[in-house]
């Protein structure tokens, strides 16, 4: 029976499926959520109306008091103050069960102006990439990966504009209700707060004698290296020594609020693991409504082309997408689905050689016969980078389509070397795997002529670094050319078998087997040698 309170998507899993031992929460779950509320308020009145979010959004206005974020002053003449708001959100934990109410209170910083109330606002962020490389890396190495993350990381930092907000709503000074906030530090929606953060805790990272670059922080001590990589306010590290990632992890906690995450070698494992996204994939299909559909083993379909679809039924004014459209959406759901518990397979046995593979189709869209650049590359065994997106022109011919997909997969190529290089890590005569001849011709011929003229210059680059010996572009057989999945529909035997190529494993796999079937499947340096 589902209650009126408990909407249907508040229930783990699908209202059908039997309840079973596995899928109950612990004890100790079940007596934590009789202290928080299931529920995500839409407005302050609502969250007012629930004794666990009032607590939830004291805590908040504790943490600003504690940090001196704030000083109640009279609003000075000709005084703009931005106004605040409140957002509510439950934490959850990979189980689907709410562990934590938080209510954060933001400015709305699309009021500020420009040179009157923020400056600069520029702050890096971690690519994804950056981080499958830290974990690759680890993998290999053998490294311990912890996760922490700063507690109300914006609030650590002084701002050196005069900014001034409007009192949180529904907190309100009960003496003076007209007063306004002038900000010391930093507030979350702020256009100058992340990059107030980064500034602070990078100062912090140099003084420990480290060097930052970006995102990346490195701390050499004797043979002993420490690795820690930045993503806002999220922090993962770990290095040869458990011991120096202790003292970092003291370190930290000294200067900020922490909340550590745990061992993020856990989920990787002891020296090996597979990274997968199964707590994202439920959420998605319970947002869609989608849990209790029937699953596919692939996410396109081969018989099916998507076009303009012009006299099929609308499902949305806006974009004017087709029922084929929405169809063909709803099957990428069915096949998350199907693979909920898939992810990457990062051996400990992988070497940290860096390999790229680039295919195309030929005028693919059958709306403006735009080829799709598809690109994967490897350390080692460790997939961590790829990419599949429509070409900017039209490719006149298979060789100029294979030759922009593999200029493309090159520009990846060096963003990937001047990281890997922060890792002290070089590489001379990267190879590229290609399945068109044409294509590898004009890359190693240098002269111009008729047939090759037309490609735009900016490709050419491609070209110009084979000469100078930064890459090898090779001939792959196109049945082991693993970015073919990325390109079109394939059958499933085909779909199945370049899936695992890529090192997209299950769980309850037998992991020596895959690592035997990757490394069979010429991702490895002796695997590439056997085709050269």
């Amino acid at each position: 029976m589902v209650q009126r309170d408990h909407p249907s998507r508040n229930i783990i899993g699908g209202l059908n499926e039997r309840v079973t031992r596995s899928r109950s929460i612990s004890l100790a779950q079940f007596a934590h959520s009789a202290f928080v509320a299931s529920f995500e308020p839409h407005d302050v009145g609502h969250a007012l109306s629930d004794a666990n979010w009032v607590n939830a959004m004291h805590e908040e206005l504790e943490n600003f008091e504690r940090n001196q974020v704030w000083v109640l002053v009279e609003p000075p003449p000709h005084c703009n103050p931005i106004g605040t708001k409140w957002v509510f959100k439950n934490k959850q934990g990979e189980d689907g069960v709410v562990v934590r109410n938080k209510a954060r209170l933001v400015a709305q910083g699309f009021c500020q102006k420009e040179g009157i109330d923020y400056e600069e606002t520029f702050a890096p962020v971690a690519r994804l990439e950056a981080i499958r490389i830290l974990l690759a890396f680890a993998a290999s190495k053998g490294f311990k990966l912890f996760q922490m993350d700063v507690k109300s990381a914006f609030l650590n930092e002084f701002i050196e504009e005069e900014v001034y907000v409007r009192q949180p709503p529904g907190f309100e000074h009960p003496k003076f209700p007209n007063r306004v906030f002038k900000l010391q530090k930093a507030l979350y929606g702020l256009k100058q707060a992340p990059r107030a953060w980064y500034e602070r805790l990078r100062k912090f990272l140099v003084d420990q004698d480290g060097s930052v670059d970006k995102t990346l922080f490195l701390l050499k001590h004797g043979k002993d290296l420490l690795i820690v990589q930045i993503y806002v306010d999220d922090i993962i590290f770990g290095g040869s020594s458990h011991a120096l990632c202790s003292k970092f992890s003291e370190q930290m906690s000294r200067e900020f609020e922490m909340s550590m995450m745990g061992n993020f070698s856990s989920s990787l494992g002891s020296r090996s693991g597979r990274l997968h996204r199964s707590k994202y994939t439920r959420d998605l299909l319970r947002k869609f409504e989608m849990a209790d559909a029937s699953p596919q083993m692939t996410p396109m379909s081969t018989s099916t082309a998507l076009d303009a679809d012009e006299d099929g039924k609308e499902v949305d004014q806006k974009a004017s997408p087709r029922e084929s459209h929405r169809t063909a959406v709803k099957r990428i759901l069915r096949y998350i689905k199907f693979t909920p518990k898939f992810g990457l397979w990062y051996s400990a046995d992988s070497s940290l050689s860096l390999l790229g593979f680039s295919d195309s189709d030929h005028a693919g869209c059958r709306i403006d016969h735009k080829s799709t650049s598809s690109t994967c590359q490897f350390l080692g065994t460790s997939l961590v980078s790829w990419s599949s997106r429509k070409q900017s022109s039209v490719a006149t011919s298979t060789c100029e389509a294979e030759y922009v997909a593999a200029a493309s997969c090159f520009s990846q190529i060096l963003w990937m070397l001047a990281t890997l290089r922060d890792y002290g890590l070089t590489y001379e005569r990267i190879p590229i795997l290609c399945d068109s001849s044409s294509a590898i011709i004009v890359t190693k011929n240098p002269v111009l002529h008729s047939r090759t003229r037309h490609i735009d210059v900016r490709y050419h680059f491609l070209r110009d670094n084979y000469e100078k010996g930064m890459i090898d572009i090779v001939k792959v057989a196109s049945e082991n050319q693993v970015a073919d999945i990325l390109t079109k529909p394939l059958e499933l035997e085909t779909f199945a078998r370049l899936r695992g190529e890529l090192g997209v494993v299950g769980e309850g796999v037998d992991k020596a087997r895959i690592k035997g079937e990757i490394e069979g499947l010429k991702c490895t340096e002796s695997g590439l040698l056997s085709w050269l």
